[in-house]
């Protein structure tokens, strides 16, 4: 495998998607799913030119981060966060993705709270109604990002969302069209808002160009950097 080259591929096929959108190739961040992998990979990954990695698992994360593998890096969470792991993670990483629930909000808020912090989140949307996975419905998006708004221990920096998995190509810039409209109608309901909402995460490997083409200001790639997962 090699990473540097992987890197430099996938940045430039966001820039060149970014180009056809009629977009600024430099509006669009690049984070490195780095599941699975080791801490020498990540530490490899951030010395090809990576400056942002996200951690699905708590174990994980904690465990990169004991191990200072992050070091010239940002790092998000970006899996499914459940309330009793929270005190692990708010405060350890710069935003999480994964917020899905009035009842994972407030926990969040909470050991925000504790800590003396505020801390940057995203609302995942359950944008195609998959009972598999997590996420607010789209219908129920505007009340739970009002009460993120009331909130004074987080910031809502914007959405998330992860697509159907699809082997057709094309087939999810729908899904990423919506999502671009709920991200552009809640920017505007909360726009007294006293933080900018500016990060619309969305764009997987099989997909991330497709993303950008939508609106897309986050892709999330692993597999395209570090080949198949085990």
């Amino acid at each position: 495998m090699d990473l540097r080259k992987n890197i430099a591929k996938v940045r430039a096929d966001i820039d060149a998607a970014a180009v056809a959108a009629g977009r600024d190739p430099a509006s669009i961040t690049l984070l490195a799913a780095t599941k699975t992998q080791s801490s020498d990979t990540i530490r490899a990954a951030i010395a090809g030119g990576i400056r942002l990695c996200g951690e699905n698992r708590v174990q994980e994360l904690t465990a990169h981060l004991e191990a200072d593998a992050y070091a010239g890096a940002e790092v998000h969470f970006i899996g499914h966060l459940q309330t009793n792991k929270v005190k692990q993670v708010v405060g350890r990483v710069s935003l999480i993705h994964s917020v899905d629930s009035e009842r994972l909000l407030r926990a969040v808020a909470a050991q925000a709270d504790k800590l003396g912090i505020v801390q940057d989140i995203l609302l995942e949307v359950n944008i195609a109604g998959e009972e598999s996975k997590g996420g607010v419905s789209p219908e129920s998006l505007p009340a739970l990002a009002e009460l993120a708004r009331s909130c004074p221990q987080v910031h809502l920096r914007g959405l998330m969302a992860i697509p159907p998995v699809s082997a057709v190509s094309g087939s999810n810039r729908k899904y990423f069209s919506q999502m671009h409209n709920l991200f552009v109608d809640i920017t505007k309901k909360m726009s007294d808002n006293q933080y900018v909402m500016d990060c619309l995460s969305m764009g997987m490997s099989a997909d991330y160009e497709d993303a950008v083409a939508e609106g897309a200001t986050l892709v999330r790639v692993g597999t395209a950097l570090f080949g198949p997962r085990p």
